[in-house]
């Protein structure tokens, strides 16, 4: 999973807008968020590039899978 935070604030609603592709929406209908499922069988995130995003509060963090 890929998740964008866009944006201070607690997810109050989220929708769907295409499959695997969630929008988090906060108490005053701002976009806080986007989930993408499965994001690698679709996006190359090896190479990520971002253009015009506010960088200074930008985190990294790499999921390490659990052993069995």
């Amino acid at each position: 999973m890929l998740y964008l935070k866009l944006a201070d604030g607690v997810s109050t609603e989220s929708q769907e807008v295409a499959p695997g592709i969630v929008i988090d929406f906060d108490e005053h209908s701002r976009i806080v968020g986007i989930e993408i499922e499965d994001a690698r069988t679709f996006i190359d995130l090896s190479r990520l590039e971002v253009s015009a995003l506010p960088i200074e509060n930008l985190i990294f963090k790499k999921e390490m899978p659990v052993a069995a």
